[in-house]
């Protein structure tokens, strides 16, 4: 059975029995938002986080460290659509409650620096973001010890920082601990190795090292097609990984049965109008593009950026990308007159989140 009835059957039971401003209720409203929210169903998810939220602070009082999970929650939802101001206070007010209730060296204060050190990172503050990471990294190390999981994810954290900055060696370094704490802690076909695999997999990839990033990004695949099974999302993400290898080096026919299977993933897990869903599109759209293929480029680039509109709001980052993805064909068809907007449109994006 789908998990929304079950966790709708829950909220009903628990308002009838317990009334609608009992903790209770609000955990199970976060649960039902938490679902919306992974879906992408941020219309949905938000008035949920919402009222979960207000429920918690009535009832627990305002400084309650539920109350900062549901503040990460809410914040979480602003932040996923490129919404920073109004998330960057939530996250704040998150960390704050955490470090007067728990104390400053507490796990879940690790996990509220890290979020708020991942709006940082997103808004290009990485000074900002560094020092947070660091900080979420030396506390984890402190309570949970160097060879807890949890490390590796803010080891993961940190090192994609420094991928951003152009710093690989640091990073490198960074992502093969992490690799190592995983397969240790959890064992060589986890999930969770799998990401880490990505990582320095993209790592390499993005230094046009692709004989050591293949063999990585394949291993990620098998282990998640085993542990989670060939239709889950995460499997999407690797089989995207490893197009993009063949497609940056000109192996087209290798990469666009890959980007075909994981927009058919993507579009039966998560629903035709999932951000993740664009990315793919926007993937073969270029793999189009590149072979000069472009009536079959233009409906994905022009589908993918109505769901980008749709789902995340018509200023966000990604909408700027399928903008100028879809006026950079347009360019390449010979439609300048038609791409020109779309770049204006684009720029005041970018502008915007500058």
């Amino acid at each position: 059975m789908p998990a929304e009835p079950l966790y709708k059957r829950a909220l009903q039971i628990q308002e009838k029995t317990l009334g609608p401003e009992h903790p209770a209720v609000a955990a199970s409203l976060n649960n039902l938002a938490g679902l919306y929210d992974n879906q992408g169903q941020y219309a949905q998810a938000e008035p949920l986080y919402q009222r979960a939220l207000e429920i918690q602070e009535k009832a627990l009082g305002p400084e309650h460290p539920a109350v900062a999970t549901s503040l990460n929650n809410l914040a979480g939802l602003y932040h996923n659509q490129g919404q920073y101001a109004p998330a960057e206070p939530l996250y704040q007010r998150a960390l704050e409650i955490q470090e007067k209730a728990l104390g400053p060296e507490h796990p879940a204060v690790a996990t509220s620096l890290n979020n708020l050190a991942g709006l940082y990172h997103n808004q290009g503050q990485h000074a900002r973001a560094e020092l947070l990471y660091q900080r979420a990294l030396a506390v984890r190390e402190k309570a949970l010890g160097p060879e807890h999981p949890d490390m590796a994810n803010s080891l993961n954290n940190l090192a994609l920082l420094y991928c951003n900055q152009g710093r690989f060696a640091a990073a490198e370094s960074l992502y093969q601990r992490a690799l190592e704490i995983q397969e240790k802690a959890l064992g060589p076909e986890h999930p969770d190795v799998a990401t880490s695999l990505n990582n320095l997999a993209l790592l390499y990839d993005n230094q046009d090292q692709y004989m050591p990033a293949e063999p990585l990004y394949k291993r990620a695949l098998e282990i998640q097609e085993k542990t989670l099974g060939p239709g889950h999302p995460a499997v999407a993400t690797s089989l995207n990984n490893l197009a993009g290898l063949y497609d940056n080096q000109g192996l087209y026919a290798q990469a666009e049965p890959l980007y075909k299977r994981a927009l058919a993933i993507r579009e039966e897990a998560l629903g035709p109008e999932h951000r993740n869903v664009a990315t793919s599109l926007n993937n073969l759209a270029g793999l189009y593009r590149a072979l000069g293929q472009y009536a079959q480029a233009e409906p994905l680039c022009k589908r993918a950026l109505a769901i980008y509109e749709k789902a995340l709001g018509p200023e966000h980052p990604y909408v700027a990308t399928g903008l100028e993805n879809y006026a950079f064909l347009l360019r390449n068809m010979g439609r300048v007159e038609e791409a020109a907007p779309l770049e204006s449109r684009a720029m005041a994006i970018r502008a915007k989140h500058a």
